[in-house]
Parts: C-alpha cells; sequence; structure tokens
C-alpha cells in the first residue's frame, strides 16, 4: 500500500520543475502546430523533412535520419507517408544501387510557403507580449537546455 501523502507531496514538486513546465509547453507547441498543419494535409514532423528537402532537395534516407536526429525507420516511415501523399518521391541513387534519392514533387515544393507561414503564425501567437529583446534572450536559453540534453546540437 502506498503512502498517498508522500505521492501527494512528490507530484506537487514535480509540477514546480520548470522542466515539468517546459514538457507542457512542448506538448502544447505540438497541438498548435499540428492543427494549423493538417489544413495543409501534413501532420507535426512531416514538415521537419519538407524543411530539409527544400534547403536541400535529393538527400538520401540516412542523411535525412541523421539531420532529424531520428532512426533510419522513423525516416523510411514518414517517407511513406508523404509519399503517398505525392509530396516526394523516390528515385535509385545513380552512385548507389542500395540507396534512394528523395525528391519534392511540385506539390511538396509549393507546401513551403503555407508551413512557413503556419512557423511565422506559432511564433506570433507563442511569443505574443515578450519583446524582440525578451525573444532573442528566451531563443538563447532554449538553446543552453537543448545543448545541455543533446550534447551534438548545434542551434542554427
Amino acid at each position: 500500500m502506498r503512502d498517498s501523502g508522500a505521492t501527494s507531496a512528490g507530484v506537487h514538486s514535480i509540477r514546480e520543475y520548470t522542466s515539468f513546465v517546459l514538457a507542457k509547453v512542448c506538448k502544447a507547441h505540438r497541438a498548435y502546430v499540428d492543427a494549423l498543419l493538417a489544413e495543409h494535409g501534413l501532420h507535426v514532423g512531416q514538415e521537419m523533412v519538407l524543411l530539409e528537402l527544400w534547403q536541400e532537395d535529393g538527400l538520401r534516407a540516412r542523411e535525412l535520419a541523421v539531420r532529424l536526429g531520428v532512426e533510419p525507420p522513423t525516416v523510411t516511415k514518414m517517407l511513406r507517408r508523404l509519399e503517398r501523399c505525392g509530396l516526394v518521391e523516390r528515385s535509385q541513387d545513380p552512385a548507389d544501387a542500395r540507396s534512394f534519392r528523395i525528391h519534392l514533387t511540385e506539390k511538396g515544393r509549393a507546401l513551403e510557403a503555407p508551413v512557413a507561414r503556419c512557423w511565422a503564425q506559432t511564433e506570433q501567437t507563442a511569443l505574443a507580449g515578450l519583446s524582440a529583446g525578451e525573444r532573442r534572450t528566451f531563443r538563447k536559453l532554449l538553446s543552453r537546455v537543448r545543448n545541455n540534453l543533446d550534447p551534438g546540437f548545434r542551434a542554427d
């Protein structure tokens, strides 16, 4: 039998951690972005694959996995979904018959501006009421936190 007093005290103290608030912020942010992206037929995370391809079309799946910081099977699953939606297509890598290159379709390229608007709207909503200086400081602090949790992280 548990001591309910210790449990509620423990839960209460966890809620006071900045990390707890950060987790809640991340969840709310993800839901907000997901709702905006859904208007364009995307799920949160898929735009990150597209972002990499908008920056450099024709990447290999393993290159995408490294850039996104995910495992190759995760990228494979994401690419299948994006392919079914007609946003990307795979082609045999001429330099390596075992690899495929991922290319944007016209439909995939056309989403760049709408996705950028989704992120701009999210930025405006999430950071409403913060001054330009506070926004810069907040971004720097978040980058430090990310680096603490993921030492290989480099802020853009």
